[in-house]
């Protein structure tokens, strides 16, 4: 895909100075330290590489990536080698995609919250499969997912909501058969539904009471207990929103889903269409259109653009994929060997990470030679804020 003639690199280093003196008092630490690292990704200041190829002797100058996971240019590396430690883990059965989606009112409390309930969005929605897989009168299985959240609409406005990729079955309580769901479906989605509402809401009244939730403005009266518990009690007889997807064509098809999805930022550099001092346009995809056209251009003031990109920067270390029952970290491997055994099926063969004949090649990069198609090699590298030695053409290439 061709770079983007439009950055948010571009929208922060033009306007973002500006953007920080007016919100001096209203921006954290942890939202100046993504602008300037999107600042400064694929710039002299993080240093970077020479590469040459070893052909026809082609040389190009590699910036060094920021690598911070809301830098929209870091993500496309990112995800790639993220799926390729993911591929061994993907089983040949039906895999589902089930959404897990706050209320907007909830919403607001999760945005001034957002590592108690973010983390509470994860854990419901997690508990909420497992306890209805695991009973007999559905599936009767113990079952795995991953779960990725992501915190925005297309129009960048707070929409917390949690992406789950399921596989259809799971293992029986005695871990001696497979348990297969029905073909084309998984679980209902209103028994789903209603008992993530009920986990969700004993939850968040749970952090309440421990001291762990802060309110502002408006709702600033909900730090009262009588208050927060009135205000819950309409959440709980609402319909909550949690659909399931039609099952995915196979294990490629979960790898690209995931591919999309798992590493995505608020909006992408390819969504812009222009920027200045007073206005961003940016293209987005308007939901509430049932056919037709959905794709729209919405124009926000450059500040507004600013504020709705930095709302979505996660807490610091806060983990925004996670793995659940048998696809958690700690016994993933042993369950899926356990699995591919009943199945059985092998393990999907790995790719080849040295030369021709075994030898590891060093310094090599993954991308050919746009020229030839040779191997490029680092011939040098140089630090943050130096600039090469070697002789390079004017383009320039991310590394």
């Amino acid at each position: 895909m061709p770079r983007p003639s439009l950055e948010i690199a571009d929208i922060f280093r033009a306007h973002g100075p500006a953007w920080r003196q007016a919100n001096a008092r209203h921006v954290s630490l942890s939202q100046l330290k993504v602008m300037s690292a999107i600042e400064a990704c694929r710039t002299e200041a993080l240093g970077g590489h020479v590469a040459g190829c070893a052909k026809c002797g082609h040389h190009h100058i590699a910036y060094n990536s920021c690598k911070n996971r809301h830098c929209p240019k870091c993500q496309g590396p990112a995800a790639r080698d993220w799926m390729a430690a993911r591929a061994e883990d993907l089983l040949p059965v039906e895999y589902f995609h089930v959404v897990f989606t706050l209320p907007a009112e909830i919403a607001q409390i999760a945005y001034w919250n957002k590592r108690a309930v973010y983390g509470l969005l994860f854990k419901a929605s997690a508990e909420t499969v497992m306890a209805i897989a695991a009973d007999p009168k559905r599936m009767g299985a113990r079952v795995g997912m991953t779960s990725v959240l992501h915190t925005w609409g297309s129009a960048m406005t707070h929409h917390p909501h949690i992406h789950m990729i399921v596989p259809g079955g799971g293992l029986s309580p005695d871990r001696t058969k497979w348990v297969a769901s029905k073909p084309g479906f998984f679980l209902h989605v209103r028994v789903l539904s209603r008992l993530f509402r009920r986990l969700f809401l004993n939850g968040l009244a749970a952090l309440h009471q421990a001291g762990d939730l802060s309110f502002y403005g408006d709702l600033e009266r909900l730090s009262q207990a009588d208050a927060f518990t009135a205000w819950l009690d309409p959440f709980r007889n609402s319909e909550w929103v949690v659909y399931a997807k039609p099952p995915f064509g196979g294990p490629k098809a979960v790898l690209a889903y995931l591919s999309r999805y798992t590493h995505r930022v608020a909006i992408s550099n390819h969504r812009l269409v222009s920027a200045d001092a007073q206005t961003v346009a940016f293209r987005w995809k308007d939901y509430r259109i049932k056919s037709g056209d959905r794709q729209k251009v919405m124009r926000l003031a450059t500040p507004e653009f600013i504020r709705r990109f930095l709302i979505h920067v996660l807490p610091d270390g806060f983990h925004r994929i996670r793995h659940y029952g048998l696809l958690a970290s700690s016994t993933r491997k042993a369950n899926i060997t356990k699995i591919r055994a009943l199945l059985c099926v092998q393990r999907p063969e790995q790719a080849a990470a040295s030369g021709p004949n075994g030898e590891i090649i060093p310094l090599t990069l993954r991308e050919p030679c746009p020229c030839c198609g040779g191997p490029m090699r680092i011939i040098e590298i140089f630090r943050r804020g130096q600039k090469p030695m070697s002789r390079a053409p004017p383009r320039e290439r991310a590394a």
